[in-house]
């Protein structure tokens, strides 16, 4: 507790003993370091308390988004289950993976796109795990919490990776619509044709549909024109390995965009459930994931999230809760506390640095349910003759064989 509000407080601390210069912090630089390797966090209790607090929108429909974000430790041999995960703005010419760990993380998204995203749950993913499972696994826990706060199923937004089969299969029977972004050279086919009476298997699958291929286009189902905008679908498709698991695909082509790889001017869209959102309103949807990005960008510039150095994977996972639990704060807070400086603008949204700055005229008057810290005394320091051992030194893994790619033989 001492950690969560020298976090919420302190902006301009850089590490832990900068947090634990603190005055809502009691205890010594040392015992921080102390409390991430010995203490124990029940995630179950912790998941079940962000869902009780959870700012309900103001719209029927709960709007949810998951990604994964990685944390890049590409010197830190002495860390376990490190894995090789992707990091982008590297220099050119050198492969964007470096060592590392993964999180996977699942939200409730603003209305708007912003960094104000309510963290619902934030799991590291393991070296013998993939992130559709983890993924799947944190929607199926939360929305047990979740189904009693909103009439209509929750609205999943995600990129392109969750559009893999695997995770829309894994995540069939949960009542959530999933809204995802597809590949242009994704296959997929239409219903089988009737039975003609001729001996033989009937046939599965009915024409071929690939986004990138017009020649496998019909004419839309469905099509919404507006302003700048149209947007298309075609339902009662399925993919080649699940011929009964039938899902809606959407076009969106925007005059205005600028046709890069950022801002393409065609987009390509999955729909999976029953309550498919209006034509109109799916571009706007989907704009609200990127508010996913815009809160990592926070967590780890603003709240230290990266930043801190800690050995093992389960102390990096106690200081995710916090951080966690850090944000979630901050969202309930951010109309009660704010404070700009004087060249920052009174119209727009606050941010989450202007909040964390008014949370330090709330906490000392809230005070803290840690208890008081007692103190026992000069430590004796280590026994004589007790052995210093090098610390263990771990390898990378790789979630999948490396493939030798055969040479070209010269001629």
């Amino acid at each position: 507790m001492n950690t969560a509000d020298a976090l919420l407080t302190e902006t301009q601390a850089q590490s832990l003993p900068e947090l634990s210069l603190s005055p809502h912090f009691h205890r010594r630089w040392h015992s921080l370091y102390e409390a991430f390797q010995d203490g124990v966090i029940d995630r179950d209790s912790l998941r079940n308390a962000f869902v009780r607090a959870v700012p309900l929108p103001q719209s029927c429909r709960i709007v949810l988004g998951t990604d994964a974000s990685s944390i890049a430790r590409p010197k830190s041999k002495t860390a376990r289950d490190r894995t090789l995960v992707h990091e982008s703005n590297l220099p050119d010419g050198c492969p964007p993976v470096v060592p590392g760990w993964q999180f996977s993380t699942l939200a409730l998204l603003p209305e708007s796109p912003s960094s104000w995203t309510y963290t619902l749950d934030n799991s590291r993913i393991n070296s013998d795990q993939k992130t559709a499972n983890v993924a799947a696994q944190q929607l199926r826990q939360a929305l047990a919490l979740l189904l009693n706060c909103s009439d209509s199923p929750p609205l999943l937004i995600a990129d392109g990776y969750y559009c893999c089969l695997s995770f829309l299969l894994q995540t069939q029977d949960i009542p959530c619509d999933k809204l995802v972004r597809l590949a242009k050279n994704r296959r997929l086919y239409r219903a089988a044709p009737p039975r003609t009476g001729k001996r033989g298997r009937p046939k599965k699958h009915g024409s071929l549909f690939q986004p990138n291929n017009p020649l496998t286009q019909q004419e839309p189902d469905d099509s919404f024109q507006g302003e700048n905008i149209k947007v298309d679908c075609w339902k009662q498709l399925h993919f080649r390995e699940a011929p009964d698991f039938q899902v809606t695909v959407i076009r969106v082509i925007r005059e205005a965009a600028t046709n890069t790889k950022r801002d393409p001017r065609v987009s390509w869209f999955l729909f999976v459930g029953e309550c498919m959102p209006a034509l109109s309103e799916i571009s706007v949807l989907y704009a609200r994931r990127y508010s996913i990005e815009q809160a990592y960008r926070v967590d780890k510039q603003d709240l230290l999230w990266e930043r801190v150095r800690l050995r093992t994977p389960e102390q990096f996972e106690r200081w995710t809760d916090v951080v966690a639990c850090v944000r979630n704060q901050l969202v309930l807070a951010r109309d009660l506390s704010c404070v700009r400086q004087p060249w920052e603008r009174e119209s727009k949204e606050a941010t989450p640095s202007q909040v964390r700055r008014g949370l330090r005229r709330i906490l000392p008057q809230l005070g803290t349910p840690a208890r008081w810290c007692q103190p026992r005394g000069k430590s004796p320091g280590r026994a004589l003759g007790f052995p210093v051992t090098r610390a263990e030194r771990f390898a990378v893994l790789r979630k999948s064989p490396k493939t030798i790619k055969k040479k070209r033989a010269l001629v």
